[in-house]
């Protein structure tokens, strides 16, 4: 699981929805200065970032945060999310999905027992996770990379 024990601030991500509002997040993080933030835990619904990036976010008056703007560096950590139907409960479907996923070399955190945002490290193949999701039959979705950055044609 993702230690956010050097967290110092909260950044807040808005993310649109398909009903024209917006979803508010705040990602635990370490300032770095310069409305500079090293994120230190992983989006359950922004898209685009992932554990570990280093983010612009200036404060702002409006929302009482640092405010998320773009991505200033990249981790080469990966994120894909994954929504179990049954709750994770010890030696059910969701919790050996799960256990997979460590074996394959990767972390999670959940934002509740069915909400799982997985943390892919940049020496661990997307394509392998990817697969061994299908494999499974799990509910999930590419959120950084974003499925249409991955596969613009399908867009």
């Amino acid at each position: 699981m993702t230690d956010t024990s050097q967290a110092n601030a909260k950044v807040l991500f808005r993310v649109p929805s398909d009903n024209g509002t917006a979803e508010v997040e705040t990602l635990w993080a370490t300032r770095l200065g310069g409305d500079k933030y090293k994120l230190e835990n992983s989006p359950f619904y922004a898209y685009g970032v992932s554990w570990e990036d280093v983010v612009f976010a200036p404060y702002s008056e409006e929302e009482q945060f640092p405010t998320f703007q773009e991505v200033f560096e990249k981790s080469g950590n990966r994120t894909v999310r994954i929504i179990f139907d049954a709750p994770i409960e010890e030696g059910n479907k969701s919790d050996k999905i799960l256990k997979g996923i460590v074996a394959l070399g990767c972390d999670y955190e959940g934002a509740n027992r069915k909400l799982i945002a997985i943390s892919i490290p940049p020496n661990i193949s997307l394509d392998s996770v990817r697969n061994y999701l299908i494999e499974c039959e799990a509910t999930w979705e590419h959120t950084d990379p974003t499925y249409d950055s991955l596969f613009p044609e399908s867009a």
